[in-house]
């Protein structure tokens, strides 16, 4: 296998979205519309935000369905899941939706300004600069995770996502 390391294939942590746990849903909504990676030349959307505390310690890494469940309104999380799936079976009753939508809309706002640190998830792993890719693919795949943060000297200075770990594997194998 190639002797790639993980330094080789990260994005540096200045190339990749990163906030402060105080953000906001909203806030955290924003910055992910906002960002663009750019690899080789190509364009590619984040998945998730790295969140940092105040002395730029990493906390823990937001993915947009992270957001997503954070933005569902409390009243719906105690509904059963059929009764969930009702309210949006346009083809039951077409005024279900538009009798909900709006009380759906309002508590979506109010939602958004929940702290990010609410809704982020912990770290579960991470690998070294210097560390082979088979490493990577090894904690990805056990860990079930498609972004890790890449740590030098004990600090995070990057991230290696699957993708680029894929399209590594793609080239050896193609």
């Amino acid at each position: 296998m190639t002797s790639k390391r993980a330094g080789d294939l990260m994005i540096p942590l200045e190339q990749y979205p990163h906030i402060p746990h105080w953000f906001t849903l909203r806030q955290a909504i924003a910055e992910l519309q906002n960002s663009v990676i750019e690899i080789e030349g190509k364009q590619s959307l984040p998945r998730a935000l790295l969140v940092f505390d105040e002395k730029y310690d990493l906390l823990g890494i937001v993915r947009r369905r992270d957001i997503l469940r954070g933005l569902e309104p409390k009243f719906m999380r105690t509904m059963s899941h059929p009764h969930r799936k009702q309210l949006f079976d346009v083809e039951a009753d077409p005024d279900l939706t538009v009798l909900t939508s709006g009380r759906v809309a309002n508590a979506v706002r109010e939602l958004a300004e929940t702290p990010i640190s609410d809704v982020m998830q912990p770290i579960t792993a991470t690998v070294n600069y210097d560390d082979h890719i088979t490493k990577a693919i090894y904690k990805m795949i056990t860990r079930d995770q498609n972004l890790l943060p890449v740590l030098k000297d004990n600090k995070v200075v990057g991230v290696i996502r699957s993708v680029d770990v894929f399209n590594e594997i793609a080239r050896i194998v193609m």
